[in-house]
């Protein structure tokens, strides 16, 4: 813990998070090549700093050789995926679809955190497949009168302002408390090392692709089948009453008189959340294709996870499917109506829970929200106490501790990104963040209308916006990331199109 709070961890996180920040925004491939290279060396061993003293790193301690073999060994593998993706660029994405679910609980800074391992493996191959070739072309073709470096489109405006974000979250880190259970800066450490930078290095790679329909269909067959195996493990998990995963949730459901499924997640509200994403991807293929047999078969998922999304109890993820399908229909036909639809049904489900209150578990916000209402006014007067900055990044946890001991005892980690962001990062982080919200729903939804794959990505982000605000985790998610990447390479592809029906010429050059 003392070597975590000394300089050299918040300075190179400062560092791994400008490096993740360039490998978004460098306009040439070398620049970027260098930027990735940084962010995938720099970010594994402030890693290995945080988590050297876990359990899991017991056999490295007592068997070392052992350990460098197996590390050899991982890497040769590594090679061997990344030279396998070099030869087929396009499957980085369906790859990226197949491991974005699957997490493996890591223990650091005193919490256990569950990790995206498989992801990373994943994210490491893609960068090093595409890195390795433009910095070996880079060197042996310096001075070549030929050579002359690949210059990139601009990026998109939400592009920009997440790269800001990331160093921004680093540089408020510099400040944030080295005590704590977790420490502020550990917390802030760990968002950085384990999401943000290298989601932003797959962000970068899955842009690039080539998104068209066949990759796009290609991902969203993984995903149904994916879904679809969770849905059919939550069945199990339900009929025998028994979790294959997360003691916490085995010893909830046994203090309550209901039961909740998890399937292969650690969390039912985040099992939920996948489970409403797939749903609305899958509600769109539902309303653009008329064949028969797929509205069967879109029907026919949609059911086995509208079952298991019940079983999940997740009244967050509930919210984030009826957003994501009102998104859909707006679209879809005509925005005024759904709007009103939408203002009705508020209304009248309003009416009733406050007429049935016990119905609904709605006796007390503070009992219904399961804690978070605590979390909500506790987070707006951290804010309050430090307008500006705020307590540093990832502080919410260890000043909501220290500010209400009484309340912290049941929850205290935060259940909503915008208050977090306002108690943690103040004014300034608030500001970029809903800058952030604007700029890419801007870019996903402009000319967007009768194109159903930017509708199907557009719908799912505003799901997944809706479902933070109940349950937290934005940049922490995959799946943003790769909603954004999706979003912004068809919005890119959009906008060279429009360019060249304009005059005949394009302005943008297509990413390949």
């Amino acid at each position: 813990m003392a070597v975590l709070a000394g300089p050299w961890p918040r300075l190179g996180l400062v560092a791994a998070a400008a490096f993740a920040a360039m490998a978004i925004l460098a306009r040439t491939d070398e620049r970027r090549a260098w930027a990735m290279l940084g962010a995938l060396v720099l970010a594994p061993v402030l890693l290995l700093d945080d988590v050297w003293r876990s359990p899991q790193f017991a056999f490295v301690h007592h068997h070392p050789l052992l350990a460098l073999v197996g590390a050899a060994v991982a890497l040769a593998v590594l090679a061997a995926a990344a030279y396998g993706i070099h030869r087929i660029p396009w499957v980085t994405a369906p790859l990226t679809a197949l491991t974005v679910p699957f997490r493996v609980p890591i223990a650091s800074g005193g919490t256990t955190n569950n990790l995206l391992v498989p992801l990373y493996f994943v994210i490491a191959a893609a960068a090093l497949s595409w890195l390795v070739p433009v910095l070996w072309r880079a060197r042996t073709g310096r001075g070549s009168p030929t050579a002359a470096p690949v210059t990139r489109p601009p990026r998109l405006l939400f592009e920009k302002l997440l790269a800001a974000y990331i160093v921004l979250y680093a540089l408020q880190s510099l400040y944030s408390p080295a005590t704590g259970a977790p420490p502020g800066f550990v917390k802030a450490l760990q968002n950085e090392v384990f999401f943000y930078v290298p989601f932003a290095v797959l962000l970068a790679r899955l842009r690039d692709l080539h998104w068209d329909r066949r990759l796009l269909l290609r991902c969203l067959q993984v995903t149904i089948a994916l879904a679809v195996a969770f849905s059919l493990v939550g069945y199990v998990e339900e009929a025998t009453r028994q979790l294959i995963l997360s003691s916490k949730l085995v010893l909830s459901n046994s203090l309550h008189e209901y039961f909740t499924v998890n399937s292969v997640f650690f969390d039912p509200n985040i099992f939920g959340r996948y489970l409403a994403l797939v749903m609305v991807l899958v509600a769109a293929v539902l309303l653009y294709d008329r064949r028969v047999r797929v509205q069967l078969g879109s029907l026919g998922v949609l059911a086995i996870l509208w079952t298991c999304l019940v079983f999940t109890l997740s009244r967050s993820s509930l919210v984030a499917l009826a957003l994501g399908l009102a998104v859909l229909a707006a679209m879809r036909w005509r925005a005024r109506p759904v709007i009103y639809l939408g203002v009705v049904a508020v209304i009248a489900g309003g009416a009733v829970a406050l007429t049935h209150p016990a119905t609904f578990g709605l006796e007390s916000f503070q009992l219904a929200s399961g804690g978070r209402a605590n979390l909500i006014t506790g987070g707006i007067k951290l804010f309050t106490d430090r307008p500006l900055t705020g307590f540093g990044s990832g502080a919410f946890t260890t000043e909501y501790k220290h500010y209400f001991p009484r309340a912290a005892s049941a929850v205290s980690d935060s259940h909503n990104i915008a208050i977090t962001i306002a108690a943690e990062q103040g004014i300034v982080g608030e500001l970029l963040y809903l800058a952030l919200l604007v700029a890419a729903a801007v870019a996903l939804f402009r000319g967007a209308r009768g194109d159903p794959y930017r509708i199907a990505v557009a719908a799912a982000l505003v799901g997944l916006v809706a479902h933070t605000m109940l349950y937290a985790d934005f940049l922490e998610d995959p799946v943003t990331w790769t909603l954004l990447a999706v979003g912004g390479s068809l919005a890119a592809a959009a906008a060279a199109r429009a360019a060249v029906d304009r005059d005949g010429s394009p302005r943008l050059r297509a990413v390949t």
